[in-house]
C-alpha cells in the first residue's frame, strides 16, 4: 500500500497504549495478526472486533443468523460483536470513540457527513482509499460499473472515510425513491358509498367529508384522513404538489432552470396549508396525527379505520388486499397537477468505518470486501435462504446460481427483514436483477405504480443529489438548520390548525430570512452546482 492511517492523536494513542499495556482481557480492538497476501478462508485463527447496531426484532447475538454463520465459514473469520439496539448504539458508538476503546471497526455506523470528517481531521478514523485499490476488488467492481458513487464516497479532500450501502432499484423519476408518501385510500369505501376515484382536491374534500358523514367503519370509529406530520412517508406533504413546487421530507427542491428552492418559501406552499386547514375544519383530519408515533399510526391502520392515509407501502400498515389503493395525484383549484420527487437515493455515505486502532487492515478490508460480492450483498439487504428456524427472504437456483424472492405470504416486509438481514456496507445494482437476483415482489410491484401513477405528473428533471459538503459548509448548514428545520415543521403543523397561513405569510417570509435562507440557499446552491458540473 501506498499509505494507510496517519498516526493516531496523542489523545487518542494514550487511550490505545493504556489499554495495550495494561494486558486488559477486554481490549476493544484485536490484536496485530501480522498476516498478508491473505485469502479466505483464513488457516489461521482470528479474530475482528466490531461494533454494530441491529434491529430490536433481530437476535441479540448477531452470530445467531445464519448470514454470519455461513460469512464465518466461508472466511475463517470470527467476528466478536459488541451489539446494541437504538439509542443505546449512538451513545456507546460516541463513547467508544471518544474514550479511545475503539473496536476495530463500526458496521452499521449511521454516522452524519460533519461526525464523518470530525473523526477524519481527528485522525480517528482511517482513509480507505488505498485499502479499496489494493484489497477490494468487489467493491472495486461495482465502482467500475456505477462511478457515480466513488464521487458520492470522496470527501472534499480527495479521501474516501467510509464504505456505502447502495440499493439501486429504478433510476431517475421512475427510482423507487422518487416518492415516499404514497397516499392510500379506502377504495371498499368509495364503492360502498358510489363514490369515485377523486381527480382533484375538491373531489377530495367531498369523498372524504363523505367518509366523515357515513361512517363506514362503524361506531363512531372512522378517521377520513389520517398522517404522521413531518414524518417523511407518512406525511401529508403529497397533496401539496396540486398547489405548486410541492413539499418532501428536507423540503428542498431543485428547479428545471437548476434553482435550489426551499419548499416551503413558496407561493404554493401557502395555497396548499390553507386547503390542509379547510379539512382541518371539517373535522376531517386525525387529530392524532399531530403527534402519532408508528405503533398507534400501525394499530388504527390494521383497525381499517382510515378513509385516505400516508405511507411507503401499505403492506405495513393496511395490508397488502384489495381495500386500499394508490391514489393519483390531484389536480388543484387550477388544474396544477405535480408530484414533488424527494431527495431520495439507495445510497447511505456511511455504513461502515474502520477505527485507527485497527491492527489488521489488510484482513479488516479483505472482510468487508465479501459484502460486496453481489451475492452476499443481496443476503445482507434483504435475508437470507435455507434457514430452517426461520421465515426465508429466498430460495437458491442453484442451476442458475440465483437468489429468488419467496412471497411474503402476509409478513410485513419491514419485520421479516429485519429479523435476517444484516445491512452494513453492501451493493445492489440494477444490472443483478434477472442475473444475481430477482427483484423483491413489494418492490417490483411499487416500482410499477411508480411508473404508472407518479411519473407521468413529475415535473422536475432533477433531485437535489447526495452532495458530501465540505466540513465548513456543513457546520454552517447545521448551524442554520437547527433552528430554520424545527420552525418550518413547526408552522406547518401550526398552520393547518390554526388556519393563520394568510395573515402571517409575510412575517414567516421575514423569519426564514432572519434564520439564514439566503445563505442556506446559496450553500445547497454551490453544492448543486458542483456536483452537476
Amino acid at each position: 500500500m501506498k499509505k494507510i492511517a496517519k498516526p493516531l492523536t496523542a489523545a487518542l494513542l494514550g487511550g490505545v497504549v493504556l489499554a495495550a499495556c495494561g494486558g486488559n482481557d477486554d481490549q476493544t480492538w484485536s490484536e496485530d495478526y501480522g498476516l498478508s497476501d491473505i485469502s479466505f478462508p483464513v488457516e489461521e485463527d482470528v479474530t475482528l472486533k466490531i461494533m454494530t447496531s441491529s434491529s430490536p426484532l433481530a437476535p441479540e447475538d448477531p452470530n445467531d443468523k445464519l448470514i454470519y454463520q455461513r460469512l464465518e465459514e466461508e472466511t475463517g473469520v470470527k467476528i466478536e460483536w459488541r451489539n446494541f439496539v437504538g439509542e443505546a448504539f449512538t451513545d456507546r458508538r460516541n463513547l467508544a470513540m471518544s474514550s479511545g476503546e475503539m473496536p476495530d471497526a463500526i458496521k452499521n455506523a449511521a454516522y452524519s457527513d460533519y461526525e464523518l470528517l470530525r473523526m477524519a481531521r481527528d485522525e480517528a478514523i482511517i482513509p480507505l482509499n488505498d485499502l479499496i485499490d489494493d484489497y477490494m476488488p468487489n467493491l472495486q467492481a461495482v465502482l467500475e460499473q456505477a462511478p457515480l458513487y466513488r464521487a458520492m464516497m470522496t470527501a472534499e479532500d480527495g479521501n474516501i472515510y467510509a464504505f456505502p450501502w447502495i440499493e439501486e432499484l429504478g433510476e431517475g423519476r421512475e427510482s423507487i425513491h422518487s416518492v415516499d408518501n404514497f397516499p392510500w385510500i379506502n377504495v371498499e369505501w368509495l364503492d360502498e358509498l358510489g363514490l369515485d376515484m377523486p381527480e382533484t382536491t375538491d373531489e377530495l374534500k367531498e369523498v372524504l367529508i363523505a367518509f366523515r358523514d357515513n361512517d363506514p367503519a362503524g361506531d363512531g370509529q372512522t378517521i377520513p384522513m389520517s398522517f404522521i406530520i413531518n414524518d417523511g412517508g407518512q406525511d401529508p406533504g403529497f397533496l401539496f404538489g396540486s398547489f405548486g413546487l410541492g413539499d418532501n421530507w428536507d423540503h428542498t427542491v431543485v428547479t428545471n432552470d437548476g434553482e435550489v428552492k426551499l419548499t416551503s418559501a413558496d407561493e404554493g406552499y401557502k395555497e396548499a396549508i390553507k386547503f390542509m386547514n379547510e379539512l382541518y375544519e371539517e373535522d376531517l383530519l386525525d387529530i392524532e396525527g399531530f403527534e402519532h408515533d408508528w405503533p398507534s399510526y400501525v394499530a388504527k391502520g390494521q383497525e381499517g379505520r382510515y378513509g385516505l392515509y400516508f405511507t411507503w407501502d401499505k403492506g405495513n400498515i393496511s395490508g397488502m388486499n384489495d381495500s386500499y389503493d394508490l391514489m393519483p395525484p390531484l389536480a388543484g383549484p387550477d388544474g396544477h397537477i405535480n408530484v414533488a420527487r424527494t431527495n431520495g437515493m439507495g445510497f447511505d455515505r456511511s455504513r461502515m468505518v474502520i477505527t485507527s486502532a485497527n491492527r489488521n487492515l489488510e484482513l479488516t478490508a479483505k472482510w468487508i470486501d465479501q459484502m460486496y460480492d453481489p451475492h452476499q450483498s443481496v443476503q445482507n439487504n434483504w435475508g437470507t435462504y435455507g434457514d430452517d428456524e426461520m421465515q426465508n427472504i429466498f430460495e437458491y437456483d442453484e442451476d442458475k446460481e440465483m437468489l429468488r424472492h419467496l412471497p411474503l405470504d402476509g409478513t410485513a416486509p419491514v419485520e421479516l427483514r429485519e429479523r435476517t438481514s444484516v445491512g452494513g456496507p453492501l451493493a445492489i445494482l440494477d444490472s443483478y436483477y434477472g442475473t444475481f437476483t430477482t427483484k423483491p415482489d413489494d418492490a417490483a410491484w411499487r416500482l410499477g405504480l411508480m411508473e404508472k401513477v407518479m411519473v407521468p405528473h413529475m415535473q422536475a428533471d432533477n433531485i437535489y443529489p447526495r452532495v458530501f459538503h465540505s466540513m465548513d459548509e456543513l457546520n454552517r448548514l447545521s448551524n442554520i438548520e437547527a433552528d430554520l428545520i424545527p420552525y418550518v415543521q413547526r408552522k406547518k403543523a401550526e398552520w393547518i390548525s390554526n388556519g393563520k397561513v394568510e395573515e402571517e405569510w409575510d412575517e414567516h417570509l421575514e423569519e426564514l430570512e432572519r434564520l439564514g435562507l439566503s445563505e442556506w440557499l446559496e450553500i445547497k446552491q454551490d453544492g448543486y452546482d458542483r456536483s452537476t458540473e
